[in-house]
């Protein structure tokens, strides 16, 4: 068995370079102690799902990793590989456009709303976006917590029109 572990990241940015911000991100992620990236998905470009009409579109992947971090340090990280590339939280407009986003979607099969942190993602299970890059990585992936489930199910459910297809 492998050590850490496993969790799921999802990538996402729409201001800027978005191919470049997407690479250093994965890059700042791989440079983090206690962070081992084992897969990255395809690139999708997706249109901005949300509140906040006229951006340009978003450019997201789905990072599988394995962390010897708590859910809150890996939190923690991942705002510092955000802030790194150029995204103030202090001034990020819910679904409004961002220079990147790095989301922490499952980190094993923990389940909790603790200090800042919902895991799995509340929101994971109605992004395709999410999903489908999350599925290419791994066919047998599940989504922890009472939302959750196998990620194929989820995914079909989602095609089907049983869930809604959101953005943070």
């Amino acid at each position: 068995m492998r050590p850490g572990t496993p969790a799921v990241l999802a990538l996402g940015a729409n201001l800027g370079d978005r191919a470049a911000t997407l690479r250093a991100a994965v890059g700042a992620l791989e440079a983090t102690d206690g962070i081992t990236v084992e897969a990255v998905s395809t690139v999708l470009e997706t249109a901005p799902v949300g509140t906040v009409p006229d951006q340009p579109d978003f450019l997201n992947a789905v990072v599988l990793a394995r962390t010897d971090l708590t859910p809150h340090a890996l939190l923690a990280a991942a705002h510092a590989v955000e802030a790194a590339l150029g995204l103030d939280r202090s001034t990020k407009v819910p679904d409004g456009p961002r220079p990147v986003d790095v989301d922490v979607i499952a980190v094993g099969d923990v389940v909790l709303d603790a200090d800042g942190l919902v895991l799995p993602h509340p929101r994971a299970h109605e992004r395709d976006f999410v999903l489908g890059p999350w599925l290419e990585l791994d066919p047998d992936a599940v989504l922890p917590g009472p939302r959750g489930g196998r990620v194929a199910d989820l995914l079909r459910r989602l095609h089907a029109g049983d869930e809604r297809d959101g953005r943070p």
